[in-house]
């Protein structure tokens, strides 16, 4: 550490311990976290680019992944490998897309994702790990077959981030939660960033944000379709959590949510008791780490 940095380092906690400012560090990525063992699994934090939101039509433009070892108590152990790829789409990226990831026409051009090199570099893990999975995992199973046998978590949704302290879910929520910034937007460093904050532990469990995860993706979770339920209730339904679906490839046309096991019994029962008024045969499915999030769901 320079002179420079020792003095920054002093105003920083000077500033810190006033308790009238807080201070944030860039982040650096670590490639050691704690010392990998037998025990060890191995992990894949996963981000794509698009050239927009359709995860049926669009195209992907960059996929970046970090592998990482990990503990079995959900300690992260070390960054094993990096993936970082663009990838020129058949169509133009448009104007709103570049805005939000940085990645022009120009950048992409002449670039090809190399599949053989996505499934080689994906094949060992235990786990894939994204930043809004129900986005990403649709995407990396219609180009790259390998995703579609892997179990999947989700670090926006299986994670309740606002009951442990912090401000909300976005990727820089969070790590201004833990103290930290960083300014780029590229798939691979937002996979460093996620691996930061999954390393970290939350305040009042002293579990780290990746255990409890890890947890939650384990769980099975149940799908209730309100099928034909009365039009005049969809805010009701809105507000308890419900979704729409269009009835695109080959889902059912309805208001649907994803529930615990364990809550089953209950949904079933406020289903008939306050939206069809009558006993009523639902449509189920179990979805567990293997198929939540996926384009086949």
């Amino acid at each position: 550490m320079t002179t420079i940095d020792q003095d920054l380092a002093a105003m920083a906690q000077t500033l810190e311990e006033s308790g009238e400012y807080r201070v944030l560090r860039r982040l650096a990525f670590r490639q050691r976290f704690s010392t990998p063992t037998e025990l060890t699994k191995v992990g894949i934090l996963l981000d794509v680019e698009t050239t927009g939101l359709d995860t049926a039509s669009d195209e992907v433009v960059e996929l970046g992944m970090v592998k990482f070892s990990y503990h079995p108590d959900g300690t992260v152990a070390a960054v094993l490998d990096r993936f970082s790829s663009l990838n020129e789409p058949i169509k133009t990226i448009p104007e709103e897309a570049i805005k939000l990831h940085g990645i022009t026409n120009e950048m992409a051009a002449g670039h090809k994702i190399d599949g053989d090199s996505v499934t080689a570099f994906a094949s060992d893990a235990a786990i894939i790990i994204a930043h809004n999975a129900a986005f990403d995992r649709k995407f990396a199973e219609r180009y790259w077959p390998i995703f579609a046998t892997k179990p999947w978590a989700c670090s926006v949704s299986q994670i309740e981030w606002r009951a442990h302290g912090f401000e909300g879910s976005r990727l820089g929520y969070l790590l201004n939660g833990i103290g930290l910034f960083h300014r780029s937007h590229r798939a691979v460093d937002d996979c460093h960033a996620l691996l930061e904050i999954l390393a970290h532990t939350i305040s009042g469990t002293e579990r780290t944000a990746l255990s409890l995860l890890l947890e939650n993706a384990r769980r099975k979770t149940i799908r209730i379709w309100a099928e034909q339920a009365p039009f005049d209730l969809k805010d009701e339904l809105k507000k308890r959590g419900y979704r729409w679906s269009p009835g695109d490839e080959g889902r059912p046309k309805a208001w649907y949510v994803d529930i615990d096991e364990a809550k089953r019994d209950d949904e079933i029962a406020y289903l008939r008791q306050s939206i069809y008024l009558r006993d009523v045969d639902l449509f189920e499915q179990t979805l567990s780490a293997l198929d939540r999030f996926s384009i086949r769901i």
